[in-house]
């Protein structure tokens, strides 16, 4: 075995934008975390768990915005990714706590997350378009009876 290693560096994040996402595992996560009704874990425990969400977290939301910034301008898709994405970056930059709460919150944001994903990869004609800026969907011009 040898001692040398090589450093990779890569601050825009380039070499695993074309790996996909190891989803099942995180999702059965998420499951778990969000069904527990009173937890009995040490807080090594939740710890770790947070961890692992808030990991996973960033990288689907680096995802999120790596599909976000290839829509057109004009997609309203794009316009509630930047949300979620502002939405994920605010917290995750709160401190971790070694706590169930803590654990809870991080599950609800990778699957916000990935919700948001999944809408992104849908086909545009299975999403509404919304104009980027206004948060609205365009008003339709068919006034009914």
């Amino acid at each position: 075995m040898s001692d040398t290693y090589t450093v990779l560096h890569d601050p825009h994040g380039l070499a695993d934008a074309d790996l996909p996402l190891d989803r099942a595992p995180y999702e059965a996560l998420v499951t778990a975390v969000l069904a527990w009704k009173k937890p009995d874990l040490t807080p090594r425990d939740y710890e770790q768990i947070v961890l692992q969400l808030t990991g996973h977290a960033r990288a689907v939301a680096a995802d999120v915005q790596r599909h976000a910034a290839a829509l057109p301008r004009n997609d309203g898709r794009g316009a509630l990714a930047e949300v979620i994405i502002r939405e994920a970056a605010g917290r995750l930059s709160q401190p971790i706590q070694d706590t169930a709460r803590c654990a809870q919150d991080r599950a609800r944001l990778v699957r916000a997350l990935y919700e948001r994903l999944d809408r992104l990869a849908a086909a545009p004609a299975e999403c509404p378009t919304v104009p980027r800026g206004t948060g609205q969907p365009p008003r339709s011009r068919f006034r009914g009876p």
